[in-house]
């Protein structure tokens, strides 16, 4: 007998945590149980799918490939399930999100708070990260980005307006150091860089002139992953950083930090949600959509007032 649905879907939640145990308290069952099913589905296909040692867990390249191949329609399962169980019903389970470090107006506060005191059935797992992820084989229903970097066999709505790159600093460092006229004038001034990971060099800066795009490889004096640090060592005079606009936007607000170069900050595409196609959508999801779409409107409304 071949492979069950039950053996898959199993596979599919220890593919997604790494892990055994993990699984195990997801799916409210005992170690040994999951272990024995993902048994008998590699026995069923005739050959490994999970590497196990004392320390982790990952794939073989045949899990891999059959991850690929199952996770869409594990999902799209998933979500029939859920919306025949919650017909009449509220939005219930847990929504997982993975969601940009650096899109403000969603993780802000307001538009999540307000979600969950409408939906106090449905649970939020938000993960932020800047990892290029897959969201289906990982397990998510919807993600955040920035429109540019979406899979075009996405569904996406936009969240907010478009965005922009700017470079800021400290009054004190233009008091003390000057400001750069041009970009090509970083090179001579004190910058707060970021990266996304240890091993990875340090992002380049963007900017447009005449319509053409260029970007720039400061030298920074100070490098880190954590747009807190950068934003808290530009007001203290450190240096001159760069980010999106909206991060630093209440500190420009108070007058903490000063735009630089914003001649050469073109504005572009923002954040969007994002999801994969399916006949049939969870509605934990669907409330997170519509809701949206009801704050958008709600802050239109409030700036044309």
């Amino acid at each position: 007998m071949g492979p069950d649905l039950n053996s898959l879907f199993v596979f599919t939640i220890v593919a997604e945590k790494r892990s055994f145990r993990a699984a195990a308290d997801r799916l409210g069952v005992t170690r040994s149980a999951i272990s024995q099913t993902v048994r008998r589905l590699e026995e069923g296909v005739g050959i490994a799918l999970i590497r196990r040692t004392t320390r982790s867990v990952s794939l073989t390249e045949a899990g891999e490939r059959l991850l690929v191949e199952i996770a869409p329609a594990i999902a799209d399962i998933r979500a029939a399930l859920e919306t025949t169980a919650s017909l009449g019903e509220h939005p219930s389970g847990q929504l997982r999100l993975a969601v940009s470090s650096i899109a403000e107006s969603f993780l802000a506060g307001p538009l999540l708070a307000s979600f969950a005191l409408e939906n106090p059935k449905v649970q939020l797992d938000v993960t932020v990260t800047d990892d290029a992820i897959d969201i289906v084989a990982e397990g998510y229903d919807a993600g955040v980005r920035l429109g540019e970097v979406i899979e075009q066999d996405m569904i996406a709505m936009p969240i907010a307006g478009d965005e922009r790159q700017i470079a800021v600093c400290a009054p004190i460092y233009s008091d003390r150091f000057g400001v750069p006229s041009h970009p090509r004038d970083l090179a001579a001034h004190r910058c707060i860089g970021w990266r996304p990971a240890a091993d990875a060099a340090p992002y380049r800066w963007e900017f447009a002139e005449h319509g053409q795009d260029f970007s720039v490889a400061v030298a920074p004096e100070i490098t880190t992953n954590d747009m807190a640090l950068m934003i808290k060592l530009a007001v203290a005079g450190a240096g001159i950083t760069f980010g999106m606009e909206k991060s630093f936007q209440p500190w420009l607000e108070r007058g903490e930090l000063m735009p630089l170069l914003e001649a050469y900050c073109p504005f572009f595409a923002g954040f969007y949600l994002y999801y994969p196609s399916r006949r049939s959508m969870a509605p934990k999801l669907r409330a997170l959509i519509e809701h949206l779409q009801r704050f958008r409107e709600h802050r239109s409304d409030r700036r044309q007032c």
